[in-house]
Formats: C-alpha cells, structure tokens, sequence
C-alpha cells in the first residue's frame, strides 16, 4: 500500500522512477519485499468467501434437518445416529414420499426383524452387534437389536438414547412396529 501511495505521488510524472520501482521487489522504505498488495488481496478474497461459505453451511443444515429420519418403536420416538451410506440414502429416499410402517417379530432372542418390503443397496460386512443396533440383512430385512449377534449386516444406525436393558424393555418381549418417516413440522413430537 506504501509502494501503491509513493508511486501515485511521485511515479506518475518520472518514468525512470516507475520503472526502477517496477523491477525491484524491495520497498523503497523500508527495504523490505513488498507483499503487503498480495497479503491485502488474500484477506480480500478470505473474507469474500466467508457469507458463501456460511451460507453453505447453513444450508446444509437445514437440509439436515429437513431431511432427518425419525424411528418410532410402537410410537415411542428414539433418537438414532444414521450410518452416512447408500443403504440409508435409499431408506431415505423410500420414506420421503411416505412413512415406512414394518411390522417386526422377535427372533434369537436378541433382536427384532422385518421386510421393508423393497430391496436396497448393501454392503455387507461381519460385524458383532450390540444392543441399540440398526442393520439390513439380505438387503430387505430391517433387523433391531437388543442383544449381541455375529452376522454379516450392513450398518444403517443406532439407537443412542436408550441403554442395553432399555432396548431390552422395548424389544424383548413381544413383537413390535416401527415406523420410519422423514421429520417434518407435521411429523415433529
């Protein structure tokens, strides 16, 4: 900004002086390179990006929020952790133009399943399950855990607001319904 102040008021009239200051990189003040122009248009364009980039991100939460998945266990809201996968996309895809309604049955002793009634994407991996698990088996089962099981599942969440014996209460004795809908103002408790 000094060198831009000395060259208005004394290069504009003095060719040879526009030139000297031209092909040296050092201010003629201070003896310094002279990056205060290049540090001034970084901070320009820093602070041009920031509005977008905060509009980004508020966007993107808002779709969050617009686009959550809520799970109810025989109308009982519980708060899941969604896998961020295909699997779930699909789920989601499937329960914004309705809520998805499953009944499940009790099996093994220590989980819940039932049809979706429509294949979606898998990926498949052995994994050990705990209770408050959420995974699709043989791409169209739905399978709630409220136990520990070996198997190979693709992860589609959990349930982090109930504990083991929780789980238990809610799924161990006797079949349920769940339903999965996308939470809406309409929707919301």
């Amino acid at each position: 900004m000094v060198t831009v102040m000395m060259l208005t008021a004394f290069g504009c009239s003095n060719q040879d002086a526009e030139e000297e200051t031209t092909d040296t990189s050092e201010n003629t003040l201070t003896g310094e390179p002279d990056t205060l122009n290049q540090d001034e248009n970084l901070i320009d364009n820093e602070n041009e990006n920031v509005p977008e980039e905060v509009t980004e991100t508020k966007n993107e939460s808002e779709k969050e929020q617009e686009n959550k998945m809520v799970l109810k266990i025989n109308n009982e809201e519980v708060l899941v952790e969604w896998e961020d996968n295909e699997s779930v996309e699909a789920l989601q895809k499937i329960c914004s133009e309705e809520a998805l309604t499953i009944q499940l049955s009790m099996y093994g002793g220590n989980e819940q399943v039932g049809s979706i009634g429509q294949s979606l994407p898998r990926n498949d991996i052995n994994i050990t399950t705990d209770a408050g698990d959420i995974v699709l088996y043989s791409g169209n089962q739905i399978v709630l855990f409220y136990g520990s099981n070996s198997w190979a599942y693709t992860r589609l969440g959990h349930i982090v607001d109930k504990s083991a014996s929780d789980m238990t209460k809610l799924l161990g004795n006797k079949d349920v319904t769940i339903t999965i809908q996308i939470d809406t103002p309409a929707t919301s408790k």
